[in-house]
């Protein structure tokens, strides 16, 4: 008897399912509050240099700002640069001091803000970036966005680590380990006095956080027959659409960006109640040899799913001959992701599929200037465009398949990201139709690499898998915003950078096998046999064929 065969018997998709889908749809909702928090918390508003006397309404830009700001190209008030002296002005008496002076009317000389800056708090009261003696502007500027990078960079590093552990220690253990590490973290990241311990405890918080990128799917999807995990994959996924436009919503509410830090952490207070009820995968106690866990969890399913169960078919014993074919003798390490050639070609283009989504995702989640909306408009419009990009991909992966899908999403972004360098800077309303199609593209490729990601690897390796692609990706979401910076040597290159990347990954993804008719593998034997010529496999134990 397999496992696939016991979770028939006490219902694969049922009331059991469906709790757990709901008590997991928290860390989801919780994952796009600090993976675009940036967006309001290192946001950079208007600024100038400070000046002694200057007038108290900051908009107000009259003779007198003329005499001490210079003027850039566009038209605007520096940002950054100030008169090394007032300048004279028509018809001013200022003017008039200078002449007889003797001052020259040469180019003025420029000097940096040497006294701090002056923002405009129309729309934040305060960032990070204007944060008293933190300044993150002008020639500080590169460090705003580092702080993205530092919380990749920890997401990265985390995306290893739980991956690896809850494959030795358990899933249900190391989410609650995420939920406590995040509270604590979170916490002192609002506390942060300096912008060294900021960038320190946000590093971490990512680090804390990549449990819940790694866990949540697999422990879904390891309680789910066939037939649904798609329509569960989907569902789950909508709840991060939903953390999308609440972003927005408390972005809004909440200006401030101690507050707003504290506010989305602060749920992870009953997100660690919760994992009462969570259970843990009877999937991966079998494979470890627990089999009494095992066979509670199972029973406790049959009864929550109405399902009357033979005492025989699922007695201790036979859950013991099921796990006796399953149980993995030696502990899973990302070695033995590389050692077979189906699993080694496998995670070698997985790594490059996930690369491309993260990059291209955070790419353009992150840039949310230049559409003619505020920040909270885009935002709001960013994670509304998402809903019908998931009902795009229930559709597709059902009838096209995974391969053909991921592919599909991933030259979809591309091309809008394409299509808008041709865009006249003039034609805002279609740069902002191309950008947010873009966006739902690149949604659409992040649904679908999770279901994909999660039915290619077998139980044994599932998390670790999730866990080498998921370093992957965030290396790519780490470098997603330091590209931002390519503005600098030529504006629409950003974009160019990030439509790249998604094309290779598109071309990757077709070179990875489908698994849309397929069970989970349980084995590495189970991956390796499918890879098998049609003869042999008839002669060994087939991979079963379900229709999804």
């Amino acid at each position: 008897m397999s496992f696939e065969e016991l979770l028939e018997q006490v219902g694969g998709f049922g009331p059991f399912q469906l709790r757990n889908v709901a008590l997991l749809a928290l860390p989801r909702v919780l994952l796009p509050l600090h993976f675009l928090l940036p967006i309001f918390l290192d946001a950079v508003p208007a600024h100038r240099c400070a000046l002694p006397g200057a007038p108290a309404n900051f908009s107000h830009q009259d003779a007198w700002l003329e005499a001490y700001i210079p003027r850039e190209p566009d038209g605007t008030l520096s940002s950054c640069l100030r008169f090394a002296y007032p300048q004279a002005l028509p018809n001013t008496t200022l003017g008039e001091e200078r002449q007889s002076r003797g001052e020259l009317e040469d180019e003025p000389a420029t000097v940096p803000c040497s006294q701090g800056w002056e923002y405009d708090h129309s729309e934040f009261s305060s960032t990070t970036a204007t944060e008293s003696q933190w300044d993150l502007v002008c020639e500080q500027k590169g460090l705003n966005r580092a702080a993205s990078t530092f919380f990749f960079a920890g997401v990265l590093v985390g995306a290893v680590a739980f991956g690896y552990l809850s494959d030795r220690f358990g899933r249900r253990r190391l989410l609650l380990v995420a939920y406590v590490s995040t509270l604590v973290l979170g916490l002192a990241s609002a506390a942060s006095v300096s912008y060294v311990m900021f960038a320190i405890t946000r590093t971490l918080t990512g680090s804390a956080l990549a449990g819940f990128t790694i866990i949540v799917m697999p422990l879904e999807l390891e309680w789910l027959d066939v037939e649904h995990r798609t329509v569960a994959g989907v569902l789950s996924s909508t709840f991060w659409t939903g953390g999308v436009m609440l972003l927005a919503l408390v972005g809004y509410l909440i200006r401030d960006w101690r507050w707003l830090l504290l506010a989305v952490t602060l749920p992870c207070a009953p997100g660690i109640l919760s994992l009462w009820w969570v259970p843990e995968s009877a999937r991966w106690l079998l494979t470890q040899g627990h089999v009494k866990e095992a066979h509670r969890y199972l029973l406790h399913c049959a009864r929550l799913n109405g399902r009357p169960v033979c005492e025989d078919s699922l007695s201790q014993e036979a859950v013991s001959k099921v796990a006796a074919e399953e149980r993995v003798v030696r502990r899973p390490s990302y070695l033995d992701l590389f050692r077979t050639p189906r699993l080694r070609h496998i995670s070698l283009c997985c790594v490059v599929v996930w690369f491309g989504v993260n990059f291209s995702y955070y790419g353009l989640s992150l840039d949310v200037s230049g559409l003619g909306l505020n920040v909270y408009q885009t935002q709001l419009l960013f994670g509304a465009v998402e809903l019908p990009f998931k009902l795009l991909v229930y559709l597709s992966v059902r009838h096209a398949g995974r391969r053909l899908t991921q592919a599909g999403t991933l030259l979809g972004t591309a091309l809008a990201l394409g299509t808008r360098l041709l865009v006249s800077s003039d034609m805002k309303s279609w740069s902002t139709v191309l950008a947010v199609m873009g966006k739902g593209f690149s949604e659409a490729a992040f649904t679908t690499v999770y279901l994909f990601t999660s039915e290619l690897y077998p139980t044994v390796l599932r998390q670790t898998g999730m866990g080498l692609t998921a370093l992957v990706g965030r290396l790519g979401g780490s470098l997603a915003p330091l590209a931002a910076l390519l503005d600098g040597v030529w504006l629409s290159l950003p974009k160019l950078v990030y439509g790249g990347i998604a094309l290779l990954a598109a071309g990757t993804a077709l070179l990875l096998p489908e698994t849309r008719q397929a069970q989970l593998p349980e084995t590495i034997q189970d991956v390796e046999r499918k890879s098998a010529p049609t003869s042999l496999q008839e002669e060994e134990m087939p991979m079963k064929q379900v229709q999804n």
